[in-house]
């Protein structure tokens, strides 16, 4: 199984099938694969029985869905004045950071942490897009649209095959992912000394930055699709399609961020 640039597709090798990238057996399974390759056994239950490509879809919905949910009340409230945006920026991602390092280092397929992680982010969000809408009225919708529309057009390329995930690839996109994170905290530590880089303001790099961590941010999506196909493929339980959703949902808060932040440089440049 490739490695992926999401830390939560990191180090899954020894949860699918054996015989087929480098997988063991799946969680419920004995070693030796699946119901009726060689192991005699009852036949699956409804909580072990293979993912499948409803499973990742409906659990990603739901995901998303939770977060939506709570950042649509969360940024109503804050754009109301009914309450200042620090509490939820800040509790929300702490939130967030917390239960997402458990998820993957414990590499759990966890429903309750899963949707709590989705929770803790859409109050995150939620309150950085009341901060970002009431400087540049329309911005959050355009932001919503905009990862829709990533997240769409980088669906049909990996189905379609325009872009081969290969581990060529993956390794060009985990390097400029690790880049870029890179420079974002060098570039925070020295704005603490008053040091302005110009990456993370309203100018022109800044908004050529936007655009090239967007662009990662697409690729990465990639990388996320390919390895929950690699997961159904393997016949990993059903249960695992709560991590292939988690995945895909660190990419996508990320891309949402970084679209956010494109539109405002580029309303400020005005």
């Amino acid at each position: 199984m490739r490695s992926s640039s999401n830390p939560a597709f990191r180090n899954l090798q020894g949860r699918g099938n054996v015989g087929y990238a480098g997988f063991g057996s799946p969680q419920g399974y004995p070693q030796g694969g699946m119901p009726g390759y060689g192991v005699d056994q009852a036949p699956p239950t409804q909580a072990d029985r293979p993912i499948t490509v409803d499973d990742v879809v409906m659990k990603t919905a739901t995901t998303l869905g939770v977060a939506l949910l709570t950042g649509i009340i969360t940024a109503v409230l804050v754009l109301g004045g009914s309450i200042s945006p620090y509490p939820p920026l800040i509790i929300g991602g702490l939130v967030g950071l917390v239960v997402s390092l458990i998820v993957i280092f414990k590499q759990t397929p966890n429903a309750g942490l899963i949707l709590t992680y989705s929770a803790a982010e859409g109050v995150f969000l939620g309150a950085l897009t009341g901060v970002f809408e009431t400087f540049a009225p329309g911005i959050a919708f355009q932001a919503l649209l905009g990862t829709g529309l990533v997240f769409g057009v980088m669906l049909v390329v990996y189905r379609t095959g325009a872009v081969k995930v290969t581990p060529k690839l993956t390794k060009w996109v985990i390097a400029a992912a690790g880049g870029a994170f890179l420079l974002m905290l060098v570039n925070l530590v020295l704005s603490l000394f008053g040091v302005n880089m110009g990456i993370r303001g309203a100018g022109p790099l800044a908004i050529i930055f936007s655009l090239v961590v967007i662009g990662i941010a697409a690729f990465m999506l990639l990388l996320d699709f390919d390895l929950a196909d690699q997961m159904i493929r393997q016949g990993l339980p059903s249960k695992w399609a709560w991590y292939a959703a988690f995945g895909l949902m660190t990419t996508l808060v990320w891309l949402y961020v970084e679209i956010l932040r494109l539109l405002w440089a580029l309303n400020s440049s005005d």
